[in-house]
Formats: C-alpha cells, structure tokens, sequence
C-alpha cells in the first residue's frame, strides 16, 4: 500500500539499544576506519560491521579496526547481548541476524558467489529495531545491502550510502542511490554526526487539538502549516492520516537537508515547492509483496472464493477492487489464487474476473502496470506458480499476459473519489492502520456500500471492522476475512466522497475583506452612508465559486445558511437549510450550464413555514476579479393578497400542513428530476466518448498488431538473407584464400593493377623486384621504384589496357637477373576489362645457359 507509514513510539525503550549496521565489501576497511574514527565514545548506540570475508581465511577486521576506533571492537558470538558503545564484527562464513538485543550466527543458506550478508542483517534489524534501525552502506561491489535499505526504511527507519564519489568502489552505494531507499548520501566521516544528529533529537509536540484553547491569535502549528502546502500541491488531504505517522516522514525530511526543526523545515518548503514533490513521495512508501501471510491467501483458495462461486450463477464477470495496491503484487496474487480456484471447478471457464488495483502513488501504478518485478520474487512464489504465470525476462520476470488483463490499475484517492461498487471481493490489506479513527469509522461502511450481498472483505492483520460489526460477518478472524451482512446500511451513515473539496480561505475572516470590519483609511461622508445603507438595506446574500464554495457573506443570512455538523465546510449545498438545498443546487447547476439567472420564488422554511423567500441565482461577469462566480440572493416576501396567494390560503385551508408539504416535495421531484436528466445526459456523452475510446484504442491494437506481425516477418526474411549472405561470405573468404594459395605455390611474381593502373594486390615474389609495402595499396604503377630496367613498363601497361593486346619481353635487372615480363589484360566473370595483370619470370638461369652455349 503507498500510504506513509505507521511509527512506533519515538521514546527509548527501557533496555533497548538502538543499532547502526555497516555494510561494506571491496575497499571497506578504509571506510569503515573514517566512520568509526569520527564516532565519540558515548554516543549510545551499538554497530554491527558486515564485511564480504573469504570464509576459508582467519578474519583479522576486529584487530584491523581497533587500531583507529576509541570503542571496543569485538567479533560476534553466538547469543552475544548487544551493548551500547560497542563495534561488533561479523565472523567468517556465517550469516549475522539481531534479535532482541542478541546476536545470532547461522551457517549461510546460499554458495560462495550468492550470499548477502548485509541484506540478512539489514533486514533483522529492521525486523526487531523497526523505526529505531539505522543501515549503513559503504564501499563495495555488487548491490548488497540495497533490498536491505529497503526493509530498514519499509519499517520508518533510518538509512544512509556513502557517497559514490568517494568510495573506492562505488556499486554497493550507487545500487542503493538508484532504487531510491537511501536518506542520507554523505561521506563516511560526516556520517556519525548526522545519525546522532536524529537519533538524539526530540520529536516536535503535535499540533493542537481542535477543542484545545488557544489564544487570541495562534500561530499554526508547523505540522498543520505542511499538510496544507501538500494538499495544495498534490490536491490530496492528509491531515486524517495518524500524526504520528506523518512526522516520522517529515522528520526524515529534515534529517535530509540538516535542519534543526520541522518549523525550519517549513520555512524551506515555502522557498523550494518543488521539495512538496519529494515529501509526498517520501509518504507513499509501498509495503506489498506476492502472497503475504500465506494463509490468507490459502483460505481465499480453499474457502471463500469456491463459496464465492457457488452461489453466483455462471457465466458472472465477478468484480474485485484492490485498495492501495502499491506496485501490483498483491492484485496479481488475487489474479492467480482465482484462476487456481477456477481450475477447481467443474467448468474452469464458467467465471472471470476483473480486478481494480488502485494505490494514490502514480509511480507505483507504473511500475504495476507494468508487470516487471526483480528475481528476488522466487522466494515468495511457489516455483509452480512461478513457472506458470510469469516469464523469465532479462533481469527479473513479467507477469503472464492473461493475468495483466485481468487487472485495471488506475490512480485513486479512497479518501476523496468515489469507490468501485458492485463488488464481490474487496481487499483492503494493511491500509487502515495509517488513518485516525474517524476515517477508518467512514470507510467501512463506505466498503458495506461497495460489496453485494454476501460479498467479501479481507483486511489486513492489525484491521478490524471496528465498530460496524452488524455490516460484516467474519468468515475467519484469525485470516481477517468477513462477509457483507444483510442488515440494511442507513445513509447517515454513509459519507460519499463524491468530489469532496478543500474548503477556501474564508475571505470573510480576512482583516482586509471582512465584510463587518471597516476600511483601514475611511473616505468620505457619502462612502459611509452607502455603507450604512447596503448593511441595513440590502437582502442577505452569499458569493460562490462554481464548486459551491461560499467565500463572501454579505448581511444576515443566518436563517437561511447554517453550518453543519462535524469538520467546518463552508459550502453551500452543505450549509443551506434543508427546505431550500436542493432547489438553490439545481438552480445553481442550471446558471453555471446556462449562464442565465434563475430565480426561485415561494420556497418555505422547514423551521418555520410562515415565512416564504424568493432566491435569486445569477453568474457574476463584472469586475473581472469575480467572473465565473456566482452570487444568491434571499429575499424574504410578505404574504400578498393576490390570486395566487389567495388559491394556496383556500388550498391550505383543507389541511395547510399537508398541502404545503406535497408542495415542497413536488417541486424537489420536479429539481431531482432535472438533475437526473442532466446526469443521464452527461453520462451517455461520456459512455460515448468511452465507447469511441475504446473503438479507437482497438482500431489501433489491430494495427499494432498487423505491423508486428510485418515486423515479424520481415525479421525472419532478413534473418535468411543475413544467413544467405554470411554463407556466401565464408564461400568467398574460402575462395580468397585458394587463390591465395594458388599464387603462392606457382612462385610467379605477379602484381594486379586496376583500370588506373593503381596497385589492387600482388604476391610475396614481386616485392623482391618491385619495392613494395602492405600500405601501397592504391598507389600508381609510376610512383613505384623497382630493380627491373624497363623505363617503358608503364606504357606498355597503358597500351595492353587499350588494345587488349598481351605485351611480352625479356627484361634485365640492376643486379643482373633477367625476367620475361609479360602484361595481360585482367577479365572479370562477366568479361569485363578492370585492369591489367604483369606476371614477371625468372629467366635468369636460361639466359646463362644461352650465353655459354652462344660462346662455345
């Protein structure tokens, strides 16, 4: 659920020790020698130092950190009692755990490679210490120690990283940075100031009650003063959460920035607003994980979903809400225990259902919507589960894509919207352990309202039904299960949220505007009179934005308007007296859709049926500082003798009450009626649009799905082509080196031009006669110096690329070696000419034989 979270008391506990654990791995004894040193002596608080150890070697980290640390340095035992002002260390090869103020060692669970020791001891402490923990993570490789801080600030603890910048290996703090679980990122020095900075703080008083006194002008509490920026900028009201709850989380705020007070905190948030972003955030913190509290979920299998489907008639869509879903865990996890249950029944096709998953968070309905959660998911699903409704995907897994469909996410206020209704199972799991009492009082009912007969409610551990015992029967207390009671709800007892509004700045309590104080600078004798005239002169009258909002009262109004019971609300469909609510709410509806005035005439007053007033509702266009407002006007009349008047006496005459009754009523038939109608009509434009919508959205799944499947297609055409291609390419580099070889064997020299007459390739034997290179590549015939006596061996290659014609002679050398020079043209497959090829022979030993046989 992404609701902020409970806090235990802020108190020490009598003979508790409140435990800082460090976490560190590569370069951690640097480190955590910085944080010991800058410790003091009396600081009050134990440390437990976790260390990635070779299990195979004697740990010498207690001796190591001794030598820089003003506190004992021990290394853990079993059953050891947790002392103040003490370090301890954890051994080698085992898990370290804390449980009631004793050390526990246990043989670690996983192989060398796998093992995070300082996620085991993060996540006792935050078992046993809850707020009080305080995790540390420093230097090291890897990410342990992250889902650790997770635990730690689950549980309204305290959580710090090292700054990645300064730790020799950085991995552990940057994992722990990206996931969002840390506090505070600082070095490791400056970090025993600030821990001692918070845990020795006291807690600020909480804000005044409403019935406390107050004196004449109360400076608002700093808590009060915050819920009011959050409410502004997030338009959700948090003043009905526990006030406990709420100043854990703002005290980790200015823990954060290092102020001194909340009251500091506060004149931060008035200059940075975006600060109001963070902090509302900082109150949703998720707490959800797939099948918690197995037996609930065994139950709902078993028991009540089968009697769930026995007494529905098939075919039924069953419809389910999921409130506070945080990031979709526990909606996948109704999801799965319903298809299991499905698989039960004869026919496993007969039902389905729809699942509203709803959390206030909009990060945590992305992150649902998804369907990506981390591997460490394996430890809470069965592996048979976990084969059958999720995917291995890169990093973690994804949900199964029938099982996303069964699940809507969307955004919700439980407090402020309007709930699911028609619902056959609702589930509201560890979501109204954060509300006061008088909240939880207002939604059970409100849940009694959204089931059907006989439907189901689970709550979480800690949740009961509370007072509303006569809506909800319990199907198993020790599960939390209760089933919707037939006993019919009275409606004042159901508080509807339907667009609830903030109440305004009361204008008329402002020293500048009130409408009875006068002006700072009076003017002149006209001006007062005026004044004088309107307060005694003018009808009673209120102004109002176009949500009902009431803010200006002008003259007496107080037989008209009256406040109602229980939080002040300053509305006008609130306040107005009940014989004239619902005629000035249709009237006040018809201005704003019409823009027209509407005047309302002979509406009686239920407190005293003598007296009629007439009701004036008009739009306000002039000045432009009240344009869109609205202004309604009362005017009391005096009974008059004429026709109409004097047919409702002869009326009234018979029986007077009843008959003004079926008056009033009629014409409150009559307004509901054409509110009705207006209702309808802007439910069908809007079940229009919707069904448009959705015509659209499908229009564009076909697509998407007809271009997939080209995709797709094209994919695997260009997957044989690239297979063709990489088959012709080792044919070719097969070929390449054949002819390589085949070169090399004939020991010819050769040498290939182009069309240029620039070098394309030659063999190993022409660098004995050409001076050549690996980077001549490319170079012209001419700019090459070689040993051949043959200044005309450029133009015959020019002249062989023009006639075609081969061109063959017997050239000496410098060194006295002769070759037979013979210049080709050089034909392709498709007998295109692109170059010559020179191949030069070695006659040398000919020409000797020649010359002695030409001398004897």
């Amino acid at each position: 659920m992404s609701l902020p979270l409970s806090s235990a008391p802020r108190s020490n506990e009598p003979g508790r020790t409140r435990i800082v654990g460090l976490g560190a791995s590569a370069g951690g004894l640097e480190v955590l020698a910085q944080f010991l040193a800058h410790v003091p002596v009396a600081s009050g608080l134990a440390y437990i130092v976790v260390q990635h150890l070779d299990p195979t070697h004697k740990a010498m980290l207690a001796e190591l950190l001794q030598r820089g640390c003003a506190m004992p340095v021990r290394e853990a035992t079993e059953a050891m009692r947790v002392e103040p002002d003490v370090v301890y260390v954890i051994p080698p090869n085992t898990e370290l755990t804390v449980a009631g103020d004793l050390l526990h060692l246990a043989h670690p669970a996983q192989p060398r490679g796998l093992r995070l020791p300082i996620d085991v001891l993060f996540g006792s402490l935050a078992r046993d210490q809850g707020e009080r923990a305080v995790g540390v993570v420093l230097s090291g490789m890897g990410s342990d120690g992250t889902l650790g801080l997770q635990a730690i600030r689950t549980r309204g603890g305290l959580t710090l990283a090292q700054s990645p910048e300064s730790a020799p290996f950085d991995s552990m703090p940057r994992s722990a940075i990206a996931a969002g679980v840390v506090d505070i990122v600082a070095l490791p020095a400056e970090m025993p100031a600030r821990i001692l900075r918070i845990t020795t703080s006291q807690p600020p008083a909480p804000p005044p009650s409403a019935g406390s006194p107050a004196n004449d002008s109360p400076a608002p509490h700093p808590l009060t003063t915050i819920l009011a920026l959050l409410r502004e900028r997030s338009k959700h009201d948090l003043s009905l959460y526990k006030p406990s709850t709420l100043t854990r989380r703002i005290e980790r705020r200015v823990a954060v920035h290092g102020l001194a007070s909340v009251a500091d905190y506060e004149e931060f948030l008035h200059r940075n607003p975006q600060e109001l972003d963070l902090l509302f955030k900082e109150m949703l913190i998720g707490v959800t994980s797939f099948f918690r509290d197995p037996p609930v979920w065994q139950a709902l299998k078993d028991t009540v979903l089968p009697a769930l489907l026995a007494r529905t008639a098939p075919g039924t869509r069953l419809r389910a809400w999921v409130v506070g879903c945080s990031t979709g865990e526990e909606a996948y996890s109704l999801a799965v225990v319903f298809r299991e249950a499905m698989d039960a029944q004869p026919d496993p096709e007969a039902f389905t259902l729809q699942i509203f998953a709803t959390d206030l968070s909009t990060d945590a309905i992305a992150l649902a919507r998804k369907g990506h959660y981390p591997k460490k998911i394996a430890s809470d699903i069965a592996p048979e589960r976990l084969a059958r409704f999720f995917s291995a995907q890169g990093d973690g897994y994804s949900v199964d894509k029938s099982l996303r469909a069964a699940v809507l996410f969307a955004q919700h206020d439980v407090i402020l919207d309007p709930p699911f209704t028609r619902l056959d199972l609702l589930s509201c799991r560890n979501v109204l352990i954060y509300f006061n009492a008088a909240l939880q009082r207002r939604l059970v009912p409100l849940f009694h309202y959204s089931l059907r007969p006989q439907g189901v409610l689970l709550l979480g551990g800690s949740e009961t039904v509370g007072r509303s015992l006569a809506l909800f029967a319990p199907l198993d207390p020790g599960t939390r299960l209760y089933q919707r009671s037939d006993q019919a709800l009275r409606i004042s007892t159901l508080d509807f949220p339907v667009h609830r509004h903030f109440p305004p700045r009361n204008l008329a309590q402002e020293p500048n505007v009130s409408p009875s104080s006068p002006p700072p600078h009076l003017a002149n004798l006209q001006t007062l009179a005026e004044q004088v005239l309107l307060q005694q002169f003018s009808p009673p009258a209120v102004l109002v934005n176009d949500s009902g909002d009431i803010v200006y009262i002008s003259g007496r109004t107080g037989q008209y308007l009256e406040p109602a019971a229980g939080k002040a609300n300053w509305n006008i469909h609130v306040m107005a007296r009940p014989g004239l609510r619902t005629q000035i709410a249709a009237a006040l509806h018809q201005t704003l859709q019409d823009k027209r005035p509407v005047a309302l005439h002979g509406l009686r007053l239920e407190h005293d049926a003598r007296r009629t007033v007439d009701v004036t509702v008009q739009c306000v266009d002039e000045p432009k500082p009240l344009a869109g407002m609205v202004m309604i006007v009362f005017r009391e009349m005096a009974d008059a003798p004429s026709g109409g008047v004097r047919r409702r006496r002869a009326a009234r005459a018979v029986d007077p009450s009843a008959s003004d009754e079926l008056v009033r009523l009629q014409e409150e038939i009559r307004v509901l009626r054409q509110e009705m109608r207006s209702s309808e009509e802007e439910l069908q434009a809007a079940n229009e649009e919707l069904q448009s919508t959705n015509e659209e959205l499908q229009s564009a799944n076909e697509e998407l799905t007809t271009s997939k499947e080209e995709a797709q297609s094209m994919n695997e055409e260009l997957q044989t082509i690239n297979n063709e291609l990489n088959s012709k390419l080792d044919d070719l580099a097969l070929a390449q080196s054949d002819m390589q070889n085949l070169l090399n064997s004939t020991d010819i020299a050769t040498l290939f031009l182009d069309s240029a007459l620039n070098v394309r390739r030659y063999t190993e034997r022409v660098t004995r006669i050409i001076h050549l290179r690996e980077g001549d590549i490319g170079r012209p015939l001419s700019d090459l110096a070689s040993a051949l006596v043959y200044p005309e061996l450029h133009a015959d290659a020019r002249e062989t690329l023009r006639t075609l014609a081969v061109s063959e002679k017997q050239i000496t050398t410098t060194d006295g070696r002769w070759f037979s020079v013979r210049i080709m043209p050089y034909r392709t497959v498709a007998n295109v000419i692109q170059g010559v090829v020179i191949t030069l022979v070695d006659i040398t030993v000919a020409k000797e034989l020649e010359s002695r046989l030409r001398a004897a």
